[in-house]
């Protein structure tokens, strides 16, 4: 659909064009009625932080005869050497409640993790495929695939993949899309949403609406909001989606009565290449530039010295809020340390051309080619080699194999980096999202500040504070927005199908 051939009034409007928007989208298409989606970007930009996402998704399942359900290419064959372990609504909701420090609202996180393979199945059925996460998430033993972490699920092609074919579908079914539409403010009557203004190409124009989603993302690519809300600190963070999400939605959301909720202070953020550009680069695509390997490394900052405990759980389980420690490093720069026992198990991002990296016989000429103390640098590895204890090293499980009489520790995969050559990874602090919101209840209403919903008024994807704090389980976001998507289409297009009948 062109911008010449938009209408000017639409039973429901869709601010964003992410998963979240396009999930939102088409289930407000079917409860009928006529859906309008507002791209701030232009064609070409389009699809928000999705179209960059690895295409990990976490969901609860009983077995692999469930993932299959969503998967029929997978091979009776196939399926006799792949042990995939159960992951439960509780096990989901355990980690969801572990990582975010018992913080997650308890009844968006049941809700989310309720709904979350239903709503894999329903975005199967409009056309989003599965395949296994092999590369992240398994390893072969014994000629069998053996699974782990909870997380064996991704989409096709990734973010390109998954943007693909909601945007096919959202076609299919007549859903109109406008690009180059910044959504400025929800228009009322007597309290309730009627429409919107929007800046189209440069012209503020008003579209009649019963109901408005808005799922344009949080502030994570506005530097004042993120130094405001998150810390100065925040301003040098790269950007790794897209840079459209700037707060709109949130913005017009409060002026229209929200209120804000969740962790505002708080946000995702990843260790990420240093030489990553400043914003999400739609030719470079597919999350390749994160170095998510850091648990069989150390890591040490230009003075020499580590600052986490690499190895305190699966990447899953901490990678979201280590990019955060980075940050804080000197020049917002720190050094992934792997030597060559371990390098032939680097995931793949390792090995692209993007990657960037030194590489040396002796730890002494590595030193010689990084900006970092050298004396301190040499002391760190060489303390941290004596405190590490002996035991089975296996990057499978928590293996328990860990050091003694250092700060910090580190708990599993304590190898000694003494066999040449080694390598040293540079890296960076990359925001993905903040998790700051506004407050919406389970049916995805945007409520007020006495907790009643807005009518007309819905919100899903990033947009929905109160599910994640300090951390989240890896994949559940792409999930979040998607479940949330999903319950914020059906209930706007509920809420249309009401006011026709008053």
């Amino acid at each position: 659909m062109t911008n010449k051939n938009v209408e000017n009034d639409y039973d429901v409007i869709v601010v964003g064009a992410g998963n979240a928007a396009l999930c939102s989208a088409i289930a407000a298409k079917e409860q009928g009625g006529n859906v309008l989606v507002l791209e701030r970007a232009p064609k070409e930009k389009r699809g928000g932080n999705s179209f960059f996402t690895d295409g990990a998704i976490r969901a609860a399942y009983g077995n692999l005869d469930q993932i299959r359900e969503v998967m029929p290419e997978l091979s009776d064959q196939e399926a006799a050497k792949t042990d995939m372990p159960e992951y439960t609504e509780e096990d989901f909701y355990e980690d969801l409640m572990r990582v975010t420090k018992n913080e997650s609202e308890p009844d968006l996180a049941r809700t989310l993790v309720s709904k979350s393979f239903d709503t894999i199945r329903w975005m199967n059925s409009h056309g989003v495929e599965f395949e296994l996460n092999k590369a992240n998430q398994s390893f072969v033993e014994d000629g069998k695939r053996i699974f782990w972490g909870g997380l064996p699920l991704k989409t096709k092609e990734k973010g390109i993949g998954l943007m693909r074919s909601l945007f096919k579908r959202a076609e299919e079914l007549g859903i109109d899309v406008l690009y180059e539409a910044r959504a400025l403010d929800i228009v009322q009557q007597e309290g309730r949403v009627s429409g919107l203004k929007v800046d189209v190409s440069g012209e503020v124009k008003t579209f009649g609406a019963k109901s408005v989603i808005l799922a344009c993302g949080s502030f994570e690519a506005n530097k004042e909001m993120r130094k405001e809300h998150i810390g100065q600190e925040w301003e040098a963070a790269a950007v790794r989606g897209t840079e459209y999400n700037t707060g709109d939605g949130i913005d017009m959301a409060l002026k229209a009565g929200a209120v804000r909720f969740g962790q505002w202070d708080g946000c995702h953020s990843i260790g990420t290449d240093a030489n990553v550009p400043k914003v999400g680069d739609f030719n470079k695509p597919g999350d390749i530039f994160k170095k998510h390997s850091y648990p069989l490394s150390i890591m040490l900052n230009k003075d020499g010295q580590r600052f986490v405990d690499e190895g305190a759980d699966f990447r899953n389980y901490t990678y979201a809020k280590y990019g955060k420690e980075v940050l804080k490093q000197p020049d917002h720069i720190a050094y992934q340390i792997y030597d060559s026992k371990v390098r032939p198990l680097l995931r793949p991002e390792y090995d692209l051309e993007e990657a960037t990296f030194f590489e040396a016989d002796s730890l002494e000429k590595l030193a010689d080619q990084l900006s970092v103390n050298k004396e301190a640098f040499l002391a760190t590895i060489r303390e941290y080699n004596e405190a590490v204890q002996d035991g089975e090293f296996n990057p499978s499980v928590k293996d328990g194999k860990e050091t003694k009489g250092i700060e910090p520790p580190k708990s599993n995969w304590a190898n000694t980096i003494d066999e040449g050559p080694f390598y040293a990874y540079p890296v960076t602090c990359g925001i993905t999202f903040s998790f700051g919101g506004v407050h919406v209840d389970t049916e995805g209403h945007v409520l007020d500040q006495n907790e009643q919903p807005i009518p007309g008024l819905y919100a899903a994807g990033e947009m929905v504070g109160g599910i994640f704090y300090h951390n989240y389980p890896g994949g559940s976001g792409l999930m979040s927005g998607a479940v949330y998507g999903k319950i914020a289409g059906t209930s706007a297009g509920r809420h249309v199908q009401a006011v026709q009948t008053i």
